[in-house]
């Protein structure tokens, strides 16, 4: 049976649900013992991972509790693994786990090296399943019309491929989004919403890596189908969609005319079809995704980071009463948080997929940190994650940043803050977390919105790159950054310092055209990149890839000093 015809089983469709609502309601349950849950998972991956060459070295035989653990493993990063996790792509066996590796999830990382993410059956069953299914619990429960039919669904991230690329061991290493669960794993319900669209598996060729090429001839499609619901997970593949909606919209209309897709002979001439939809664009301007899918519903997405300064307007593009629910905070390394309802942005802990610590996201991470468990965590705090998981990631830094938003039913409920490099040029030692939250204070400060925003150091001073939504006068634009200048003196005591100390000067302003970041990213993925793999960046100092964003860049902003104490300009 194709994915198609199973998704559009009634039988199916039941038993996904079953199963979507019952790792809900197990991980609901797991809350009532959150601290027992954590020793039972460091129990079984130490018992089950102890004759392995690095269970040997770090006696994981002997350890008995989180403390002992602490002791004898040191906090680590990919590079520390690396060396271990090499060997395993190489074939050897009983490296980092017990059971060999069936797959190696790719990850770009904030470096933009390939990791290679060691990803085994026992891994697959005992952390990552119960959270997978549970993640899609909000949106089949308030939405179930989005499965109604199989090409209810956009899936924007999926992109099965037919030659993988292996390591040297024959090993697949691609993107989650990349592997067919139920054909590697033996979980036939593991198919995502989306993947039995008619264009999930296109019909027509298409070279691997022609990323563009296979996103024009997915939206080609969609494009006479009732989509209800758009899955993105990384928010810049959601925010590109309108752009290249309307990029791309006289060679989709002509290819409806004609009958074509990608140039292939594909169906029927539909000349009146293409005339509807031309009158469509001549009557508002613009084409949106509204106009094309009035029962647009929802939309499956990470809802923070620098997506939470632009994701309430791009909403609207979608349909004035689409929902957009958040997706997990997560990587391919493993599982951190899920979302159990319609939260906007926080997703509980996963309190049975890893054992988790936490870290301070002010304080450098070392292999001897000292870490906090779940329930020493305070709401309204940033910190770093370190988890260790049965698949062969021990007391691992991800490199991510999460904010305790509050607790649910005694658990932390996450959201993603941004990643944990800093831009430290003089001693500010800014996050990504800090800036966004500086600049979306002084947006609204002014009642100011944008597209998107980028910055670098430049001269000893920021220079922050900005797409305005609608633009803004000089005025706007001085008391805009005037008021950023002090959000990021509250926000970091380094950035504070090295302002008063003249170490850094006063932030500039470089006002870019509205769609100058959709532009780039379309770039980016058209250079080979993965569409997955295009984030949103806010510390960019590579120069060439500053002189790409910013390319003609109308207006310069450059506010005279100002005191801390009052915000006036000093003469």
């Amino acid at each position: 049976m194709s994915l198609a015809e199973s998704w559009a089983d009634p039988d199916r469709l039941r038993r996904y649900q079953e199963r979507v609502f019952g790792e809900r309601s197990r991980l609901r349950a797991a809350f009532a013992d959150p601290d027992g849950h954590q020793r039972r998972v460091l129990t079984d991956l130490l018992e089950f991972n102890s004759g392995t060459e690095y269970g040997k070295r770090h006696g994981f035989g002997a350890i008995r509790t989180l403390d002992d653990y602490r002791k004898a493993v040191p906090v680590q990063t990919y590079a520390d693994l690396e060396p271990w996790i090499e060997r395993a792509a190489a074939g050897e066996t009983g490296v980092l786990t017990a059971d060999q590796p069936a797959v190696f999830f790719t990850s770009s990382g904030s470096t933009g090296a390939h990791k290679k993410i060691p990803v085994t059956p026992r891994f697959m069953r005992t952390t990552f399943f119960p959270f997978y299914y549970a993640a899609w619990a909000p949106l089949i429960e308030h939405f179930p019309d989005v499965l109604q039919h199989p090409g209810a669904v956009l899936n924007l991230k999926h992109d099965p491929l037919t030659a993988p690329p292996t390591t040297t061991s024959g090993r697949p290493h691609v993107g989650a989004s990349q592997v067919d669960f139920g054909e590697k794993f033996g979980e036939p319900l593991s198919a995502e919403p989306g993947t039995g669209a008619p264009w999930a598996t296109l019909p027509v060729p298409v070279e691997a890596g022609e990323h563009l090429e296979k996103m024009y001839l997915r939206l080609r499609l969609a494009v006479e189908s009732d989509v209800r619901c758009v899955i993105g997970i990384n928010p810049a593949m959601v925010a590109a969609l309108p752009y290249q909606l309307n990029l791309w919209w006289p060679r989709i209309v002509k290819e409806i005319r004609d009958g074509t897709l990608g140039g292939h002979p594909y169906s029927v001439p539909d000349p009146e079809r293409a005339a509807a939809l031309e009158r469509l664009a001549e009557r508002h301007g613009t084409v949106r995704p509204l106009h094309i899918w009035p029962r647009m519903r929802a939309i499956f997405c990470w809802t923070t980071g620098l997506a939470r300064l632009y994701l309430p307007r791009l909403r609207e593009q979608f349909g004035p009463g689409v929902t957009v629910l958040p997706a997990p905070v997560a990587a391919s390394e493993g599982p951190v948080g899920v979302a159990l309802d319609r939260h906007p942005s926080a997703g509980s802990l996963v309190v049975t997929a890893s054992v988790y610590e936490f870290a301070d996201a002010d304080e450098d991470l070392a292999p001897d940190t000292a870490s906090l468990g779940p329930h020493e965590l305070e709401p309204g705090r940033d910190y770093h994650v370190v988890f260790s998981h049965v698949g062969g990631l021990y007391r691992y830094a991800v490199g991510d940043v999460v904010r305790v938003v509050d607790l649910d039913e005694g658990v932390p409920r996450l959201e993603y803050t941004g990643r944990s490099t800093r831009s430290d040029h003089a001693g500010e030692r800014l996050r990504d977390a800090q800036v966004i939250r500086a600049v979306d204070s002084a947006l609204r400060a002014g009642g100011l919105e944008l597209h998107n925003v980028s910055c670098r150091v430049d001269r000893s001073r920021y220079e922050f790159a900005v797409a305005p939504r609608t633009p803004w006068n000089d005025e706007e634009g001085e008391r805009f950054i005037a008021r950023l200048d002090d959000a990021l003196r509250r926000e970091s005591d380094g950035y504070r310092l090295a302002r008063n100390e003249n170490r850094l000067g006063a932030p500039s302003l470089l006002r870019l055209e509205a769609d100058a970041f959709l532009r780039d990213w379309q770039r980016t993925v058209a250079a080979g990149t993965r569409p997955t793999q295009v984030k949103d960046r806010l510390f960019r100092q590579d120069p060439e890839q500053w002189a790409r964003l910013t390319e003609g860049a109308s207006t310069s902003n450059e506010p005279a000093e100002h005191t801390e104490s009052t915000g006036r300009r000093e003469p």
